[in-house]
């Protein structure tokens, strides 16, 4: 008995060929990926400029006294308007209506924490943790299976950074620049990117082997225009303000891929240098380390040499991944090509170290944690327990929600503390940012937990 198919057919039946190619067009060349690229680049200022002032930049939105009181600064509503009425020196807000709701800029909101933090309860802990004498904190986000959420992650961790106290410091790895367009940066080409930090490092290298080399009577290798002008160049001048007054931004471009294919033949002419501490060694040479209190690094969605002097400076590295077997499996994947890439430096520079009596080279994070992104609980729970059950402890236990105020700040180009909860359904807007203060709560624990441990170790050597 012939199956009724509803008269509709599999796809992939009775397609004819002449149809087929008059629907198929005339065949592309470079040229049409180049107009290709300019239709895109063109949406994409189109979809940006949603989130522009009329000058161009980004700007970040005021904050209401019901925000203040119930996510940044932990003090009764009625407290806060009697310290404001008490203390007109202090920031007043505005309002849209006399006697209407007060509304605050960050850098507002940053100075009425800092007096409560002087004036207030002593109970109560209104500035952020971080310990005397302790440098920052550098967190690489990473995963090279894409979709997982890693820049929309690093991004709301540093949004959440912000808005908890702490002076934050993005820096964009990945050539594709996303985490670079969320925050509005402007980079015109490598030169602006981390490339000459890295560039620099070689460079200085270089130099020091060449003074080794004069000293056994060798010829140096010459510094080219790239290496010398590397050297004149440190981090302050990479780094660029943000929306947010208290997040700064190395971004990216594309050129920045280059060095991707530099960084390999640089290390072919000097065996002895160490390209992977080549971001974190120029960090702290500029005081970067020092300046602010927590760097979040977005790396490229593969295992590459930028993502390699990422995951070396990170103290805490942290590994999107979705609820979902080939997520799962893709990440298992990550962790073994991650034990045996800096396994081998390992294993290598040690081998030339004790041949010199020096010591070895030892790669250790404070914390190294995946985190469920994008979850869906109705579907997804039973595979998410699962993945608990295998990981532990590496698995996060909180498992980022996608709800729809996520979907729509996305679509509206801006992060979820970016934007106006009067622009979406009370209830949407609460449940939809629970779901990130979570994650960054999470996050914070380790972060606090990190520097204790540190600061316990500082005091027992000074002991």
């Amino acid at each position: 008995m012939k199956q009724d198919t509803g008269g509709a057919l599999p796809p992939y039946f009775n397609i004819d060929p002449d149809t087929a190619l008059a629907q198929l067009g005339a065949p592309s060349s470079t040229n049409s990926l180049r107009q290709i690229a300019q239709a895109c680049e063109a949406g994409r200022t189109d979809l940006a400029g949603r989130g522009l002032q009329e000058d161009g930049r980004r700007s970040l939105r005021m904050f209401s006294t019901w925000e203040i009181t119930r996510y940044l600064i932990p003090v009764a509503t009625g407290h806060f308007r009697r310290v404001l009425k008490a203390h007109p020196d202090l920031p007043q807000g505005q309002s849209d209506t006399p006697g209407g709701a007060k509304w605050f800029t960050l850098d507002e909101v940053l100075r009425l924490r800092a007096h409560f933090g002087q004036e207030g309860s002593k109970a109560k802990e209104y500035l952020p943790y971080r310990p005397k004498g302790q440098p920052a904190k550098m967190v690489a986000v990473a995963n090279f299976k894409g979709g997982v959420g890693k820049t929309s992650t690093a991004a709301h961790l540093a949004m959440s950074a912000a808005l908890d106290g702490y002076k934050v410091l993005v820096i964009d790895l990945d050539s594709q620049g996303s985490m670079t367009s969320i925050f509005g940066g402007k980079v015109e080409d490598e030169w602006q990117t981390v490339f000459p930090l890295l560039a620099r490092h070689y460079a200085q290298y270089l130099r020091s082997d060449n003074q080794r080399r004069m000293d056994r009577g060798e010829a140096p290798q010459p510094l080219d225009d790239t290496l010398s002008d590397a050297l004149e160049i440190t981090a302050d001048s990479l780094i660029q303000s943000t929306h947010w007054p208290n997040i700064d931004l190395i971004g990216a471009q594309l050129n920045l891929y280059w060095a991707e294919f530099q960084i390999p033949v640089w290390r072919m002419q000097a065996r002895g240098w160490k390209l992977w501490d080549a971001l974190s060694d120029t960090l702290a040479a500029d005081g970067v380390l020092d300046r602010y209190d927590v760097v979040f690094i977005d790396t490229p969605p593969a295992l590459g040499y930028l993502t390699i002097n990422g995951l070396a400076a990170a103290d805490i590295l942290l590994v999107p991944v979705g609820a979902s077997f080939l997520e799962f499996d893709s990440t298992g994947r990550f962790f073994d090509m991650l034990h045996a890439t800096f396994g081998s430096i390992e294993e290598a520079e040690n081998m030339a170290a004790r041949a010199l009596g020096r010591t070895g080279t030892h790669f250790e994070w404070d914390a190294v944690r995946a985190v469920v992104t994008r979850y869906d609980g109705t579907q997804q729970a039973e595979l998410a327990a699962l993945m608990q059950a295998y990981l532990g402890p590496v698995l996060s236990p909180h498992r980022q929600d996608f709800t729809a105020l996520i979907g729509q700040t996305g679509e509206q180009v801006q992060g979820i503390y970016e934007a106006d909860y009067r622009d979406f359904n009370r209830e949407t807007y609460v449940r939809g940012r629970e779901t990130f203060d979570a994650t960054y709560a999470a996050f914070k624990q380790l972060l606090i937990g990190s520097w204790r441990r540190d600061e316990l170790a500082a005091a027992q050597v000074s002991a």
